[in-house]
């Protein structure tokens, strides 16, 4: 079922920035106060807040309190996920959610926040001081008359709450959260273990010393990491990125002067891991983050490994790739970005 979002909250505390980011992810924008702005501009009247705050509780009072969530309920389609501004009276939140994939959440940050905020726009009509912002809030929050604006039981009835007192990442994070909680639709899809265990290998390529080209291997059993590995020269020796291998300092043509390199693969660094430490890897998989050479594909197939997973191919492999069919060895890419 298609999700409506409703947003209530205080001046300033970030609806308008929290339903800028849901209309990126696909929902359609509506705001109660667009009813209200319709009724205004065919009686020819100036689209101000305070015009905007009286014609609601007139129209609240004359056709009901949720007058201004009925007209804009009407307007829903099912197919369609919502996000709806302008939420100030708990009635207008029971008109939205009637019969619907409904969620109330409210936006509020800290009174100074919101100050700063409503300074930083800079509008002529805004109050001046702090004492004289609150003041107006603390009469739009409640009023004694049930068809104005209840802001304030609005807020305290909204099943989530976003507070917005941080940066923009950590209130976008905040949000797709509390997606994730209301909605199958927006639950973050778990990397499969392919997924998991190649940029784990990518994380671990980064330690490689390698003048050349970085490249990491893990092995792993029962979906369990039991070792890694990642290219450079051997424990003890200079490292290659210190002038440790000459030939891969001096920038020799791939493929050529093998012979010379002192440096070891990812694949060939992460059986030997296994062996130092005393680890079976026999009936394992080995993930790559580059296909293997015909060296490490011997050694692959002699320490008992059952399948290769790499995420670059290397070329003019098919000696490798035949050697490691024949032995039994299962070879398949998986591509990472």
């Amino acid at each position: 079922m298609a999700l409506v979002a409703g947003l209530t909250g205080e001046n300033c505390a970030g609806k308008g920035t929290v339903a800028d980011y849901l209309q990126k992810k696909g929902f359609y924008y509506l705001s109660l106060s667009d009813v209200i702005r319709e009724e205004l501009a065919a009686e020819g009247r100036d689209i101000t807040r305070e015009n905007l705050i009286a014609k609601g509780n007139e129209l609240r009072e004359k056709f009901g309190h949720g007058v201004l969530g009925a007209k804009t309920a009407a307007k829903l389609q099912s197919d369609k996920n919502y996000v709806i501004d302008s939420i100030r009276h708990p009635e207008e939140a029971k008109a939205l959610g009637a019969g619907r994939s409904f969620v109330l959440v409210c936006v509020t940050a800290p009174p100074e926040k919101r100050f700063e905020r409503m300074k930083a726009r800079g509008r002529e009509s805004d109050p001046k001081t702090l004492q004289a912002f609150l003041e107006i809030e603390k009469l739009e929050a409640k009023n004694k008359d049930k068809y104005k604006q209840q802001l304030g039981e609005t807020m305290n009835t909204a099943g989530k709450k976003v507070v917005n007192d941080g940066d923009l990442k950590q209130l976008f994070n905040d949000v797709d959260k509390l997606l994730a909680e209301v909605s199958e639709e927006f639950k973050a899809a778990r990397p499969s273990w392919d997924a998991y265990f190649m940029n784990i290998a990518k994380e671990v390529s980064k330690r490689s010393n390698c003048m050349k080209r970085h490249v990491a291997a893990l092995i792993v059993k029962d979906k369990r990491i039991v070792s890694t590995g990642y290219n450079g020269t051997p424990r003890g020796t200079k490292n290659c990125d210190e002038g440790g291998c000459p030939r891969c300092n001096s920038f020799a043509e791939s493929g050529t002067k093998l012979d010379e390199c002192l440096c070891s693969h990812a694949e060939e660094n992460a059986i030997v891991q296994a062996a130092y430490h005393g680890i079976s890897i026999k009936d394992s998989t080995i993930y790559s983050t580059f296909a293997p050479c015909l060296t490490c594909s011997k050694m692959i197939i002699n320490a008992g490994i059952l399948e290769v997973v790499y995420n670059v191919d290397y070329p003019l492999n098919e000696t490798v790739f035949g050697l490691l069919k024949q032995a039994g060895v299962h070879v398949r890419q998986f591509k990472v970005e």
